[in-house]
């Protein structure tokens, strides 16, 4: 379940953009290499194929108070390696986190490009550094899907790099939304049933007590949202799975799949087969699980629901991928 976030403005104006800036000669032994969002660093064959162009390179872009390349390492490795004392630079007036963002955006945009790891590690850091971002923004600078910057973003809460506030517009620090907490918290639950309320609280980024009444509503097998009172701003429900028009034979469906070709002739087809079939709860089978001790059935009740919850989303996907099929 994806972390709900609100669609905040990414401070892209405040980003003094140089690609319409004057171009300037700066002497090659002057520039600091970059803070690159690349793990790998500089791809020495990538530099001996720019350094072998004949046709003459784009500016690199320099971040000016502190001189070290923001785009264009490569392009300045090219120049080391044929000797040039000069090179063509655009200068970047931002601060250093506007310049690493920047450093994504373009090696994104254009080059050699981006690793998923560089993209994921990119993102962590955007996150640490504007928290307040939706995933949607982050996703939209790195090249990423906001489900994953999600992911992300609940690692990096769990592992206390992430505040459990947002600051406005107008400087207040406020608490991240009631919705999102207690949503973060079932996921908690389902991973960490035996986690205390304060490790529960502290992870979600809720009080102890909202963590407490989690827990208990779930333990009572009931939703983890409090209901809407009169006049009172109506509940959000979490996500359940949608009743089908007709009753599905789970094993049916699962032999139509196997004998399709498309997948019964594939690795990944098969993959997906051998997936299913592992996960499908078959007539019968419950009663394993109804018959645990009392004890752990809030746990087992926490992580079902958990379970439920992707499978709707998953299933939301899948029915607008099959809407959009011509």
């Amino acid at each position: 379940m994806p972390v709900l976030t609100a669609e905040a403005p990414a401070p892209r104006d405040a980003v003094a953009a140089p690609d319409g800036a004057a171009v300037t000669h700066v002497p090659v032994d002057t520039l600091l290499d970059a803070e690159s969002p690349r793990l790998a660093g500089v791809d020495h064959d990538h530099v001996l194929l720019l350094a072998g162009l004949e046709t003459a390179l784009p500016p690199i872009v320099v971040h000016r108070p502190t001189l070290r390349v923001v785009d264009g390492m490569h392009r300045l490795h090219a120049a080391r390696l044929n000797r040039r004392e000069t090179i063509p630079v655009r200068w970047f007036d931002g601060s250093e986190p506007e310049a690493f963002l920047y450093s994504v955006e373009a090696n994104n945009g254009h080059g050699l490009p981006l690793t998923l790891a560089d993209r994921r590690e990119s993102a962590r850091r955007i996150l640490r550094t504007w928290p307040e971002w939706s995933d949607r923004a982050v996703a939209a600078k790195v090249g990423l899907s906001g489900k994953t910057v999600g992911v992300l973003r609940r690692s990096a809460a769990e592992a206390g790099e992430l505040p459990t506030v947002r600051v406005g517009c107008d400087g207040r620090a406020r608490p991240l939304s009631a919705t999102e907490g207690r949503l973060r918290a079932v996921d908690y639950l389902a991973v960490r049933p035996d986690a205390s309320l304060r490790e529960i609280a502290r992870s979600a980024g809720i009080s102890v007590e909202t963590a407490r009444d989690v827990r208990d509503r779930l333990a009572r097998g009931e939703g983890p949202l409090p209901t809407g009172g009169a006049g009172g701003r109506a509940a959000v429900r979490t996500p359940r799975p949608r009743e089908c028009a007709e009753p599905v034979d789970l094993p049916t469906v699962l032999d139509s799949l196997k004998r399709d070709p498309t997948l019964k002739y594939s690795d990944e087809g098969r993959a997906l087969i051998r997936w299913l079939e592992a996960r499908i709860v078959r007539q019968g089978e419950s009663g394993l699980l109804l018959r645990a001790p009392a004890h752990q059935a809030p746990k087992i009740a926490a992580m079902a629901r958990a379970c439920a919850a992707y499978w709707d989303e998953i299933a939301t996907e899948l029915e607008q991928r099959g809407t959009q099929s011509p």
